[in-house]
């Protein structure tokens, strides 16, 4: 028995006796109070407290919940639940001034966060894989992108997904969208505005108030919580003890680079309290180099310069895939190195050949546009000046990335290698229809009928948005000679993928179908 399974025995003996232990079911009762976080009695990390799952009515629903998305799911038609819980305790702020394990700056600050879980509904049907990720911020409100670009590959394996609130900002909006359903949540700064350690300046999406640097211990205990037999933890089903087998740590863009942190500077800290890490993979998603390489780990120390080795992983002894897009692989290209199947450090670098950084799907399945507005908050655009985001589907990439990591944990078996997108003299190298040359291939490229581009122009984030520009008739009929060619030109793609391992079976199938239904030429 590990040294978490044995605290959590401990931890959950204790739960009971104090009568902390709450229904997981989607039709729980009012939950009670947070209690006190329970230290660990030898010292590993530590099992935050739980509220919840919080209810649920018309008037008062998690943010970002699937019902009330921008484009509603039916979670029940996926066989799937969803909850909301409320977790508590206590985190350090870390500083990070050179390479190696970060350094406590203050310590066992109070928190409380949100956190978002979506699950098979039965427990028979869970894999024991749980996707954690911290939810990004950038907007200044939680967008659920790994849910929205991986959900395929979790729905079909039968993983859970776990979205955490995991800034200050984002729990404003928060609390502007439902003062009471939210008004425990706090990452108070733990330090008054008097203290010279409470910085006079902070960017411009923080506050002296609050924290950022809270994250990094809330990351490791949620993962703790969700691989614990806390009677709280959602993921028992109803048994005495975790059916979580495998935690995988996910981030994507601004929580891509707070996984770059995570990894170097705290995962090292929490193998050696707890003799083993929380999360037993990584997916770092188009966060890397120069483009949200890394971020401050407390909010009155800058982050590590661009060239510094803190924003590249060795040995950090579990898989680790780091996925950059089109729209962020040149300022990010610092992030190269090369790919490794040695057993401390497992590794792959994968570029994404025509795929968007910021993509219609991250707003598809987040918060409805209703609810971002309430949240005080402005609605992301959907198009730039070029027309709308680029609909370059990234999800085909991240199924094929989640599913290999699973089997480079479970089965010991390498994912496959891919060159990065083709550079010399610090630009692309264009193919004769404008498309990037190598990185991970698709029939979007490799049987083209449009050029994709990774950045365009417009408010917010439009610079990595990407859109796509339709090659002309004739370049088509020139290509294909009838709708057959065309078919025969995808099929002979996606096979190619699949046999490869960058498809999933059901991306390449629906890619095929697809061709089928076009009209093209």
């Amino acid at each position: 028995m590990s040294m978490r399974s044995r605290t959590s025995v401990l931890l959950s003996l204790s739960l009971v006796l104090t009568g902390l232990g709450v229904s997981a079911g989607p039709a729980a009762a009012k939950a009670p109070p947070p209690q006190p976080a329970l230290a660990a009695p030898d010292g590993t990390t530590p099992i935050p407290a739980v509220e919840g799952p919080l209810d649920t009515s018309a008037e008062s629903y998690p943010f970002g919940a699937a019902d009330h998305q921008e484009v509603p799911q039916d979670l029940g038609e996926l066989g799937y639940v969803e909850e909301e819980f409320l977790v508590s305790g206590t985190s350090n702020v870390y500083t990070w001034p050179t390479q190696g394990p970060a350094q406590v700056r203050t310590a066992d600050a109070p928190y409380t966060t949100r956190v978002l879980v979506r699950k098979p509904a039965k427990g028979r049907e869970f894999s024991g894989n749980v996707v954690v990720e911290m939810l990004n911020p950038s907007n200044l409100f939680d967008l659920n992108i790994g849910w929205a670009v991986a959900q395929e590959q979790i729905v079909a394996n039968g993983d859970a997904w776990v979205g955490i609130t995991a800034k200050p900002v984002a729990v404003e909006a928060l609390k502007n969208f439902d003062p009471e359903r939210y008004a425990a949540l706090s990452f108070a700064n733990p330090l008054p505005l008097t203290d010279p350690g409470n910085c006079a300046t902070v960017a411009a999406d923080s506050s002296r108030s609050t924290e950022n640097g809270l994250i990094w211990d809330i990351y490791s205990q949620v993962g703790a919580w969700l691989k614990s037999d806390d009677a709280a933890n959602p993921l028992r089903y109803g048994s005495r003890t975790t059916q979580v087998e495998h935690a995988y740590g996910f981030g994507y863009s601004q929580t891509g680079g707070y996984l770059v942190n995570y990894i170097n500077g705290v995962h090292p800290l929490v193998v050696e309290s707890d003799g083993e890490p929380v999360y037993d993979a990584y997916l770092v998603a188009v966060a890397g180099g120069a483009f949200a390489g890394a971020y401050p780990m407390n909010q009155c120390e800058a982050a590590p310069p661009a060239t510094d080795a803190r924003r590249q992983f060795k040995d950090v002894g579990v898989p680790i895939m780091r996925m950059m897009s089109q729209s962020d692989y040149l300022p990010g290209i610092g992030s190269r190195r090369a790919d490794s199947d040695a057993p401390g450090d497992r590794y792959r670098h994968y570029e994404m050949a025509g795929a968007g950084h910021a993509t219609p799907d991250e707003l598809t399945f987040s918060a409805s546009s209703a609810d971002i507005v309430a949240a005080g908050r402005t609605v992301p655009p959907t198009s730039c000046n070029e027309g709308p985001r680029s609909r370059f589907p990234s999800s085909i990439f991240f199924n094929a990335a989640l599913r290999n990591l699973d089997l480079w944990v479970r089965e010991g078996i390498a994912p496959p290698r891919a060159e990065p997108i083709l550079v010399r003299d610090g630009a692309p190298v264009l193919d004769g229809f404008g498309n990037v040359q190598g990185g991970l291939r698709s029939p979007f490229l490799d049987a083209p009928t449009s050029t994709w581009f990774g950045t365009a122009t417009g408010a917010s984030f439009c610079f990595i948005a990407g859109y796509e520009r339709p090659l002309s008739q004739d370049v088509i009929d020139g290509l294909y000679r009838n709708h057959g060619a065309y078919v025969r030109a995808v099929k002979d793609s996606v096979r190619t993928l699949e046999r490869q391992g960058f498809l999933t079976d059901y991306d390449a199938r629906e890619l095929a179908k697809d061709a089928a239904r076009s009209d093209i030429p």
